[in-house]
């Protein structure tokens, strides 16, 4: 399969962005002014919330794949939705978690880094 040009690329990074930001950071809580997303709403259904995020955020890792991250990134990226999954399980420290950890956004950071060393023009964004 052929590597993927890099403006395809930067369009489907800002896709995985925006949805990273609904995940995580799309409103402010108006007392303590913690940017939230649909990943804290989400977890607060007992499993299943932290299961169906999960699910989500494991869309970003497969993406990041096809993107051609390498495969000790996507390990990566994959250790971290389990260690927000595993902490989102954990009643009430679980869903302090989920504000805080923001697996997605790191996943995000992982993807750029690995792809930029192998395309440069991509560093520019």
């Amino acid at each position: 399969m052929a590597s993927p040009d890099p403006a395809d690329i930067r369009r489907r990074l800002r896709r995985l962005e925006k949805l990273a930001r609904l995940m995580e950071t799309r409103w402010r809580l108006p007392i303590v002014r913690v940017p939230v997303g649909l990943d804290a709403l989400i977890g607060l259904v007992p499993g299943a919330g932290d299961l169906v995020s999960a699910l989500i955020s494991a869309g970003i890792v497969v993406e990041g794949a096809r993107l051609g991250a390498r495969r000790g990134t996507v390990l990566r990226m994959a250790g971290n939705i389990g260690l927000d999954f595993a902490i989102g399980l954990v009643p009430v420290i679980g869903d302090y978690a989920d504000v805080l950890f923001r697996a997605n956004t790191r996943n995000i950071a992982l993807i750029r880094r690995d792809l930029a060393r192998r395309h440069p023009a991509l560093g520019e964004d």
